[in-house]
């Protein structure tokens, strides 16, 4: 299942970075998180979507 961000909820807290920058990334011109790899199946991508204050992380 692909990793996708709702760019319309999240807030550019970097908390998906901070908990798994292998898989996550900030865009500076948006100012929002984007997906580094949308296929990655680590332990990290779980615990960033746990953490999301806004709940713009999926899986689709």
């Amino acid at each position: 299942m692909p990793i996708v961000i709702n760019k319309e909820a999240c807030i550019g807290c970097e908390a998906c970075v901070e908990i798994c920058p292998e898989v996550f990334e900030m865009d500076e011109s948006s100012e929002k998180a984007t997906v580094k790899d949308p296929d990655a199946v680590l332990d990290c991508v779980e615990e960033a979507i746990e953490n999301c204050f806004t709940e713009a992380i999926s899986k689709s």
